[in-house]
């Protein structure tokens, strides 16, 4: 799914994103704004993820929620 839509997306996104990722904060997901790079380094710094991990993480979401 092109980012574009998602950023499009995201008010109607954010509970799934909270559902998914519940260490990420109220705050942190408002912030993010469907910005592919602020979601990446969110779920890298809360999780400990390598980027290529949370990228793949994300990317799932994306496949199944788009």
């Amino acid at each position: 799914m092109n980012w574009d839509i998602i950023q499009g997306r995201w008010d109607q996104l954010k509970g799934s994103v909270k559902q998914e990722w519940g260490d990420l904060t109220d705050d942190e997901v408002t912030q993010i704004n469907g910005d592919r790079d602020k979601l990446s380094g969110k779920l890298q710094e809360r999780y400990g993820w390598a980027k290529a991990d949370a990228d793949e993480k994300m990317n799932d979401f994306m496949r199944r929620h788009g």
